[in-house]
């Protein structure tokens, strides 16, 4: 289910009295962004791709023209040429089509599920890995901005560097002990989005990014052409099955998708402080006086 029609369903379940005023659904999803915007995404360098080729990990995929280890071995070669192809992207504002079907291999989410069952299975997207360099410079230029953003939610740990599954545990536990020490109880909700890359809508998400986190012009128009007409099949062993457009989500395996996933959802976090209750990721806790 899509989050956005979750957010305008809640929003009409208030009561008539409470319609003269915004509601807090209104006011999270018509907030428009302040401050310095990001409209272009700034050139890249042969050093910039040398980097990147040198430094971070490169994993083999079968989708791969040139195997990774030919990248890195020879990367005097391939440096000045991938960086040339990601100028172009960033000026074109086009996300290179050859880069856009995904080979799909499912893995079985936990040791022992049951086999027979598809929701036993988490899709991982085998992308190329020039695709990955190129995703990896937006992600360097595209980051700092959305972090930096008032609307990016605060409490987020998942995919953000120096937040993890611990600190959101430590924060809840302390919320605990807190709420414990002024004799009050505290009671836990746990709330768990299926298939949560695939609920992307990417009208709903290229208008959120420009509205709320002031990313916009070329840049938006880049990631509208990294989002949208996209392809995926699924492949075991020797069997493969007939390719698919996606119409919604982010390829759950590339770099990008975490971080735009987070910005995404970001107003849920806001709507559940607007009820002053705590949260972390999509864990919440709320404090009330015990009887």
């Amino acid at each position: 289910m899509r989050l956005q029609s979750v957010l305008h369903r809640q929003a009409g379940t208030h009561s008539p009295v409470d319609r003269h005023q915004p509601s807090a659904v209104h006011r999270i999803c018509g907030r428009r962004h302040t401050g310095p915007t990001l409209s272009q995404l700034s050139t890249t360098t042969a050093d910039e791709v040398r980097k990147v080729l040198t430094t971070t990990c490169l994993k083999p995929s079968p989708t791969d023209v040139l195997p990774s280890t030919l990248l890195r071995s020879s990367v005097d070669v391939f440096a000045p040429v991938i960086a040339h192809i990601a100028n172009l992207s960033f000026r074109e504002c086009r996300f290179p089509a050859a880069f856009k079907t995904a080979q799909v291999l499912p893995l079985l989410k936990m040791p022992s599920p049951d086999k027979e069952q598809i929701s036993s299975y988490r899709p991982i997207s085998n992308l190329t890995t020039v695709s990955k360099v190129i995703e990896r410079l937006v992600l360097a230029r595209l980051r700092p901005h959305l972090l930096a953003s008032p609307s990016f939610a605060r409490l987020q740990s998942a995919y953000r560097r120096g937040h993890s599954t611990e600190t959101a545990l430590l924060h809840v536990m302390n919320s605990v002990y807190v709420a414990a020490d002024e004799k009050k109880a505290t009671v836990l909700v746990g709330l768990d989005l299926s298939a949560a890359f695939d609920t992307i809508n990417h009208d709903v998400f290229i208008n959120r990014l420009e509205s709320q986190f002031g990313v916009d012009g070329d840049t938006s128009s880049w990631l509208c052409s990294y989002l949208t007409d996209r392809q995926q099949f699924v492949k075991l062993g020797d069997h493969s099955s007939t390719t698919k457009l996606c119409a919604s989500g982010v390829p759950q395996g590339s770099l990008l998708g975490p971080l735009l996933f987070t910005a995404y959802v970001s107003p849920v976090g806001e709507l559940i402080e607007s009820h002053n209750i705590s949260y972390h990721q999509l864990l919440t806790t709320r404090s009330c006086s015990s009887p």
